[in-house]
């Protein structure tokens, strides 16, 4: 394959970032109530057409695209200045996405049952399915992916930002949407809020921002940063 299809390609899978972002800003603009202080109120949502769509069309479909983007992203990164830290933030972040796939599975359709169950006067239900080793193990990776996300997300930010080869605030943005999507938003919704908060829903504007400006930085000039060819810096 040539160098300028090689990189017409990464160009489209790096829009693949811009997509996740839009995608999650959607699923945060109607966001579930806290099961915590209105379980009634979250049981009615999560019984909804709505809800099973929002979360199998936005926060699965959109982890699809992240996880296309992420590895156009680290190919890219692989022959800039930064190629290593590239390559190692994107198996962490790759890593994350996909633990967090089953997470997201349980809460489109294991939820929705919960929520029907509830509704039909099963109250016993919540308890069962809360219970258990499964729900520890289920606990752990709604711990753990967070976290790996964050790292991994970030270094990939650094990374743009000491390529050489990619816009240097692209690569700042990015940093800063997996603070506020994940530090301020799911590790909050984890521990205190029990729904998405709106750092979730700026933070995906910056990844739109930062995916679609890496992508047109990539496709109008074809012979950069592509893999096979060593990328020359870019003047910031």
């Amino acid at each position: 394959m040539s160098a300028a299809n090689t990189n017409k390609w990464i160009g489209v899978g790096l829009l693949g970032l811009a997509l996740y972002g839009a995608l999650t800003f959607w699923t945060a603009l109607d966001p579930q109530p806290d099961p915590n202080t209105d379980y009634e109120a979250w049981a009615q949502y999560v019984s909804t057409n709505y809800y099973v769509l929002k979360h199998l069309f936005g926060s699965i479909l959109g982890l699809v695209f992240a996880l296309f983007g992420t590895f156009a992203l680290g190919a890219y990164l692989s022959r800039s200045r930064a190629g290593r830290l590239g390559l190692v933030a994107m198996v962490i972040t790759v890593f994350g996405y996909a633990l967090f796939l089953p997470v997201m599975g349980v809460a489109t359709f294991a939820s929705a049952g919960e929520g029907q169950a509830y509704l039909a006067g099963d109250e016993e239900f919540a308890e069962i399915t809360s219970t258990g080793f499964a729900a520890t193990m289920q606990t752990l990776l709604v711990l753990l992916v967070p976290a790996l996300l964050l790292v991994g997300n970030v270094l990939l930010g650094v990374a743009v930002w000491r390529s050489g080869t990619l816009p240097r605030w692209a690569g700042a943005l990015w940093a800063v949407a997996a603070v506020l999507m994940l530090l301020l938003g799911q590790v909050v919704a984890i521990f205190l809020t029990g729904s998405t908060p709106v750092t979730v829903g700026v933070g995906a504007v910056l990844l739109v921002i930062s995916g679609v400006w890496m992508a047109w930085s990539v496709l109008r000039e074809p012979s950069a940063g592509a893999v096979g060819v060593q990328a020359q810096p870019r003047v910031q």
